[in-house]
This record gives structure tokens, C-alpha cells and sequence, in this order.
């Protein structure tokens, strides 16, 4: 793990100096994004995507579209963009190249896309990319007939020799480690020979609202999907999708979410408030766990015409909490609890030791490192609120993870002077980012 503290010039995060009042944009879903590129390179017809998230996983995932043969254009109306993606196949036999950067949705999903063409595909990445999880699905898919080539490592570089087509059937495989394992398997599932049963044995599954996600998009598209539990009343913990043609059609991809945590922290933790324009009335993310952790903290929120309205109560509550379903909060909420009023413990979070970084390590050594009281739990934090101060002289470390510049923004809504690292790494999912922010506190915004 490494902190990239010398990773270009050092971004002063701006201090609140009252209650924050404003109204928000936020980017596109990634997660939405990346599984409609994969579900419109399957169809048999063109696809259009609006409002599509334009940031580095997503062109990282569109490059691996062109690569694997499909056409995708773009197109603007009224400041809002298209993707228009035309399905194809690269010629058979042909040698090409999928950069999965450091993009976990690339390496999960393009895999079993790779297999259905008849072409030699080598996946590669960033480094950071080959400590991450990838080995289970790789297995899965050979499994149900892929021809797959990892070195025996479990992780990128590998190599998917397609034959153009994929068996299928029924596997078994553990996904604690992300529920993109399943999702990866999902999504192609429909053109699979025999369609999939994926069954899941292990620790419980993370970000479960995610495969719900994936499921609600392919039965959107035409693809007949069954979920499964071996506990009455239980999570599901398995899939069965029948074989058969999907069409994505055109979808118009919703705001991400996750990326509202740091402006719903700065509404809280100033005691002012934050409007999210075009909050989904029915969203495929995990909407309803997001505000519920925020309101346990101290938040109210309120949903109107003008979006999602949160409020601050001036008083920050420590909780404990269970963030498996949004574990991408979990370092923007670590953030928030050292200013409780009272200890927080977050769990559920084992998985993201392997994401962008380990990210509890990370945000506990920085938080730790201004004065913070942090320890590291098995699977996630313990925080006890203490004031923080800036260290003029070392910035906070972000890891090449963009949760950890969002994190940092929040923190250094009470700590003057803090500088943040790297903070160009925030581009994975929101360009723009330090923009916003500044923009929100604004008087008068």
C-alpha cells in the first residue's frame, strides 16, 4: 500500500465556514454505465445509452467494447450525451489487448464477453489491478466452458481464447470477495449455450443492492431471471438465467449515488443543506440505505421537485452500522464519525481491503495520522471522534482511490489547512469533483 503523498501538487481542501447551502449535479452511474455497455454489446440490434457516466472506468470500459469488435459513437443534445453502441465481433482468430486499468467492473465483466468471440484476448492493468480478486470468476467460467489462460494466479494478466460460444450450466463459486463476481457471470448468461445457475457458498455476499441491480437490468432488457435463497426469507445466494436473445435498447443512466455521499456529509456535518438534483424516485442503486445510515447520523432528508433534500442538525451521532450493502460510503462515513458526538463501529467492510487499496488501512492510518483515534476490526473500523489537525508538511494520502479524496474533502471541512494528495485519481468516477465541492460552498449557491 502506498499513500502517492508526493503524486503532483497537493489540493487544498477548502474549510466550511458556516452551514452549507446548495444544489448538486452529480455524474452518471458508473455501475449503471458499465453494465448497460455490456448488456448493449450482447443485444442483436443498436443500443443507446444517455446520459452515460464520462469518467476513466467508463472509457476504460468502452475501449474494451471497441476492442472486442463493437462500434460505439457518441452524440450531444441539449449538454446531455449519447453513446450509440452498434454489436460486432473482432475477425476470428485476431490477437487483441483489454486495459482493465485499475476498474473492477472491466475485469469482472468483460471476461465472459471476451469468450463469446472468436478471438485471443490478453487482459491487463494497472498494478494495483493484480492484488485484486478476479481468480473465482475466471474459475467459473471454465466452469461453463471458457478457455481461459491466468498463469494459475487468479488475477490480470490472463488471456480468454473465445471460441464463440460458451457451454454454460451450473457453478458454484464464492463471492464475498465482490458481488461483481456474480454480476460479471450474469450479464452474459443469456448467451450462454445453456444459460447459468450460479449458486454462492460462503461469507455473505457484499453489495448485494448490486446484483440486484444487474438483475433488474437484464430483465429490463428481455432476459428471464430467477433468484434463488437456501434460507427462507433470505438474501438470494442464487441465480438461474434462462438462454435466450436480450435487447438493451435505450436507457438513460441515473445519478450515482455513492458519489452523493460526500455532499450529504457536508450537509450533516455542517448542519446546513444539500439538494441532490434528479434523485431517482425508483433507483437501481441502494438508495434507501444510503439515507437510512445518514438519518441514524443526524440527517433529515426529504424528497421534492427540485431532487433529494438533506438537512443537518448541527450534531453529528456515532452509530453502529453494518455496511456491507454501501461500502462505498464506508471511508466518506469514517470521515463523518470523528466528529460524532459519541464512537462509531462500521463493519462489513472485509472486501475493500482488496479494492483500489486496502481501504481501511488507508483511511485509518490518514485519519490517525492528523490526531484521529481509528483501529482497524477484521472486517472494518472502530472510531472514536477526537479533534483533527493538519500536518502542513504531509499531505493526506489517497492511494490512487478516489473514496479517499472524497473522505478527505469531508474532513477538511473542519480541519483548515489540510492538503490532499493526488486528488486527480477522484477522475475514476467523478471529473470535475473538486470543482463541485468548491462550488457548494460558495455563498449563495
Amino acid at each position: 500500500m502506498h499513500s502517492d503523498q508526493g503524486a503532483g501538487q497537493a489540493w487544498a481542501a477548502p474549510a466550511a465556514t458556516g452551514p452549507v447551502s446548495a444544489r448538486v449535479r452529480l455524474p452518471a452511474s458508473k455501475s449503471i454505465t458499465n453494465r448497460a455497455l455490456v448488456l448493449a454489446a450482447l443485444g442483436g440490434r443498436p443500443a443507446v445509452i444517455g446520459n452515460p457516466l464520462l469518467a476513466r472506468d467508463t472509457t476504460l470500459a468502452l475501449g474494451a467494447l471497441r476492442a472486442l469488435g463493437n462500434e460505439v459513437t457518441s452524440s450531444d443534445h441539449d449538454g446531455r450525451t449519447s453513446w450509440h453502441i452498434a454489436p460486432g465481433q473482432p475477425a476470428p482468430g485476431r490477437e487483441v489487448g483489454v486495459d482493465v486499468g485499475n476498474a473492477g467492473t472491466v475485469m469482472r465483466f468483460v471476461p465472459a464477453l471476451a469468450a463469446l468471440t472468436s478471438a485471443t484476448v490478453r487482459f491487463d492493468g494497472d498494478e494495483r489491478a493484480r492484488e485484486r480478486p478476479v481468480g473465482p470468476i475466471l474459475a467459473a467460467l471454465r466452469r461453463l466452458g471458457a478457455d481461459i489462460d491466468d498463469g494459475g494466479r487468479g488475477a490480470v494478466p490472463f488471456t480468454v481464447r473465445g471460441s464463440g460460444s460458451v457451454r454454460g450450466g451450473p457453478v458454484t463459486l464464492d463471492a464475498s470477495g465482490s458481488s461483481q463476481l456474480v454480476s460479471g457471470l450474469l450479464l452474459a448468461a443469456p448467451r450462454f449455450e445453456r444459460g447459468v445457475q450460479i449458486r454462492h457458498e460462503g461469507p455473505p455476499v457484499p453489495s448485494a443492492p448490486h446484483i440486484a441491480m444487474t438483475v433488474r437490468m437484464l430483465r429490463a432488457a428481455g432476459a428471464e431471471v430467477s433468484e434463488l435463497s437456501s434460507h427462507p426469507g433470505g438474501r438470494p445466494d442464487a441465480w438461474r438465467v434462462a438462454p435466450g436473445p436480450i435487447e438493451l435498447g435505450t436507457v438513460t443512466v441515473e445519478p450515482d449515488l455513492s458519489n452523493a455521499g460526500p455532499f450529504l456529509a457536508a450537509a450533516l456535518v455542517t448542519g446546513g443543506t444539500i439538494t441532490v438534483a434528479d434523485w431517482p424516485r425508483d433507483s437501481l442503486q441502494a438508495a434507501g440505505q444510503i439515507l437510512d445510515v445518514l438519518t441514524r447520523m443526524g440527517a433529515s432528508c426529504e424528497a421534492g421537485e427540485a431532487g433529494m433534500r438533506i438537512t443537518g442538525s448541527g450534531r453529528v451521532h456515532g452509530i453502529t452500522a453494518d455496511l456491507r450493502d454501501v461500502p462505498e460510503l464506508g471511508q466518506v462515513l469514517t470521515a463523518v464519525a470523528t466528529m460524532a458526538d459519541s464512537p462509531s463501529v462500521f463493519t462489513g467492510l472485509a472486501h475493500t481491503r482488496d479494492q483500489e487499496t486496502d481501504r481501511l488501512a488507508a483511511v485509518a492510518k490518514e485519519i490517525n495520522a492528523l490526531g484521529g483515534d481509528i483501529t482497524e476490526l477484521p472486517d472494518g473500523l472502530e472510531i472514536r471522534p477526537r479533534p483533527l489537525r493538519a500536518d502542513a508538511g504531509r499531505p493526506f494520502g489517497t492511494y490512487d482511490d478516489h473514496r479517499m479524496v472524497m473522505a478527505a474533502a469531508v474532513i477538511g471541512l473542519a480541519t483548515p489547512g489540510l492538503r490532499v494528495g493526488n486528488v486527480a485519481t477522484v477522475a475514476k468516477t467523478f471529473p470535475g469533483f473538486t470543482d463541485v465541492w468548491a462550488q457548494m460552498l460558495e455563498p449563495g449557491r
